[in-house]
């Protein structure tokens, strides 16, 4: 019987395989035997110092997106290396900004396939596509929300010794509401959290 993983390893998490791949061909050869069977792999990514050839984790990224797969937990692995997650992309999970270029750029250099075709054309169709979010990068908290946390002193207060993890979760939840009012009943619940020191995770 064919090996499903040439490199099989006692996982975080016991359902998924970590696995380790020397560049972007072995792990498009692998993802396209088995995107459509697995529920998820720990890919193991060597860092730059490391002797050990390795895909990137830019160039997995590409891949998985090719084949409707998206990164996910990074975990710390040993000194000369690290762990992401990728799994397939769930049915109504939301897009960032980022994803959508990079598909956008895959999509011209001819690399996607089917797989990932069929969850850009899903996306688009219940309109994830277009209510895609920005990258934590380009943070921008908004005004009327700001303006609302002013009202506060002790909310605001909180608000300021969040990390940037954080405030992107907030932003992202408002980002995200698809009707009016949906955005701002989260608004009120974040702003009671806030009022109680309670954090919002990613």
């Amino acid at each position: 019987m064919k090996k499903r993983f040439p490199d099989e390893k006692k996982s975080p998490k016991p359902e998924l395989p970590i696995l380790t791949f020397p560049g972007t061909e072995a792990f498009t050869s692998w993802l396209a035997e088995h995107h459509q069977e697995l529920s998820g792999l720990w890919l193991r990514i060597f860092k730059v110092k490391s002797s050990e050839p390795s895909i990137t984790y830019a160039e997995a990224l590409d891949v998985a997106l090719c084949y409707g797969w998206i990164d996910g937990q990074k975990k710390t692995y040993d000194e000369a290396s690290w762990l992401q997650k990728f799994t397939p992309r769930r049915p109504k999970s939301v897009w960032s900004k980022r994803n959508r270029e990079h598909i956008e750029r895959l999509e011209k250099l001819g690399r996607m396939q089917s797989a990932g075709r069929q969850q850009v054309a899903a996306a688009k169709a219940d309109g994830r596509w277009d209510r895609a979010y920005d990258p934590s990068s380009n943070l921008t908290v908004p005004p009327d929300f700001l303006r609302e946390l002013a009202r506060d002193k002790k909310a605001e207060a909180f608000f300021k010794t969040l990390n940037k993890a954080n405030v992107f979760s907030i932003v992202w939840r408002l980002q995200s509401a698809k009707k009016t009012e949906t955005r701002t009943k989260r608004m009120k619940v974040i702003l009671e959290m806030l009022k109680k020191g309670e954090k919002f995770h990613p």
